[in-house]
This record gives structure tokens, C-alpha cells and sequence, in this order.
């Protein structure tokens, strides 16, 4: 049970995920609920984050490494030849297994061509979909999706509507869709939310990195002000722009 959401920035990526794994053995019968990390930063340039078996996270993990370590040759690809990429060794790791149906799914952000972009593998059959600035740019998986979707599609009507947002709304986004997804589930997912950045660095480089406790209360601040601020709107009487309701006809 989880929930890790990632949304495309103009000037960056974020993705976030909850912290709670679930263990049993199998999916109807649980034991234990414990904290875990569901997001991994590597060579500080990609960012990796995972829902699933927790075996095959370890696996992709490791793919992902060896991808970046490799000189970067495989990350300097156009954008979607670097999500085919990452897939085909993937896959061909997984089914060394025996594996019918691939259950592990995730997000992945990394620089290529000097932009940062966010790349899905579809839960299943783990095949690549690239966020892209002028279709869907955010995506959320796991048990929470179903919180998760409807909530960025509110905010995308509110605040972004068909442009990507910037660096820092990106964050409070996904800030307040984990929290949402936190607080109304019914089981399976918790807290404390991780969340990691791919932006500029104080060079202009592209540098991903875990926010730490002193960042995060920050932002979850933000996301309590916009709550006050929505209680205090419902608040106020207002005479203004209140049409009276017509009489029932008789």
C-alpha cells in the first residue's frame, strides 16, 4: 500500500510518496505496517520512486544505477529513447524470474538534452509514458491514486490549468496531495511524507536531493495557511453577488 505522486515543473521536477509498507503474506492477509524510505536520489541527478513488490524496487534501483554510472551515456538519449531504455533492462531483469505480471510501478525524474523531465512506468507492464509540457504533466500510483488523481485534477483547474506550474507551487502541489492522501485513507498509507526536488542548483545545474525535516515543515505550513485562508473565506458574510432564490411556482 502506498501513494507517490510527481508533477513536471517549468523549471523542474518533484515527486513525493508516503512512508508506510505494508507486510503479510499476501495482499489480502497483513501483519505489520512499517515506515520505509520509497524514494532514492541518484549520482544527485536522478530521482527514483516506487510502488510494488518491494523486491522489484530494489532490482529497478539497481537498473537505474547502473544506467548513470555508465558515463551517463545512456541518460545523454532524447528524453523517451531514455524511458525505453531504463524499461527494456527492467524488464529483462524482472523476467530472468519467471515473471507473468510485473507488480511494481514508478516515477522516475532525471536531466537529459539540459531539461529535467518525469517518466512513468506503468504498474503491470512497466512500459514507459513521458510527462510532456502540452499533455498530462503530473501523475500520482499505488493504492492512493484513487485519493491522489482527483485532487491534482482540482488543483490543475484552480491554479495551473493548461500550463505547468513553477518550481515551488510543484512542491506545495504535491505537499498537500500527499497530506490529503495521508489523512483520508483507509489503511495502508502514512506518514512522514518524503518528498525530492530536480531543479537548478546555484550554478544553473540540474541537482536532485531529499528535502530535509526543516524543509518539509515549511511547506506543509503553506499547505495549513491555504486551509486557514479557504476556513476564512467560508467565513465571511458577504452581500455581494448573492442572488436571491426565486419562488417556488404554484
Amino acid at each position: 500500500m502506498t501513494v507517490i505522486v510527481g508533477i513536471k515543473c517549468k523549471d523542474g521536477v518533484v515527486i513525493g510518496a508516503d512512508s508506510s509498507a505494508t507486510m503479510g503474506p499476501s495482499p489480502e492477509v497483513k501483519t505489520i505496517e512499517q515506515k520505509v524510505n520509497k524514494i532514492s536520489v541518484i549520482g544527485d541527478r536522478v530521482i527514483v520512486a516506487g510502488t510494488g513488490e518491494i523486491g522489484l524496487g530494489q532490482r529497478f534501483n539497481a537498473v537505474v544505477r547502473s544506467a548513470w554510472q555508465q558515463n551517463d551515456k545512456p541518460f545523454n538519449k532524447p528524453p523517451l529513447e531514455v524511458g525505453k531504455y531504463l524499461a527494456n533492462r527492467a524488464i529483462t531483469d524482472f523476467k530472468s524470474t519467471h515473471l507473468a505480471v510485473i507488480n511494481f510501478g514508478s516515477l522516475v525524474a532525471f536531466p537529459t538534452e539540459n531539461q529535467s523531465h518525469l517518466c512513468e512506468f506503468v504498474q503491470g507492464g512497466f512500459q514507459p509514458e513521458l510527462k510532456t509540457d502540452n499533455s498530462l504533466w503530473y501523475a500520482s500510483m499505488g493504492s492512493g491514486q484513487t485519493i491522489c488523481d482527483p485532487f491534482l485534477g482540482f488543483m490543475r483547474r484552480v491554479f495551473w490549468r493548461d500550463e505547468l506550474p513553477a518550481f515551488q507551487d510543484g512542491i506545495f502541489a504535491v505537499t498537500w496531495a500527499l497530506q490529503h492522501a495521508i489523512e483520508v485513507n483507509p489503511g495502508g498509507i502514512g506518514g512522514p511524507m518524503q518528498i525530492a526536488v530536480l531543479g537548478p542548483n546555484k550554478k544553473g545545474q540540474l541537482f536532485a536531493r531529499l528535502l530535509d525535516e526543516a524543509a518539509l515543515a515549511e511547506h506543509i505550513q503553506n499547505v495549513e495557511g491555504a486551509i486557514d485562508h479557504l476556513k476564512n473565506y467560508a467565513q465571511q458574510p458577504s452581500s455581494e453577488g448573492v442572488l436571491d432564490l426565486p419562488k417556488k411556482p404554484k
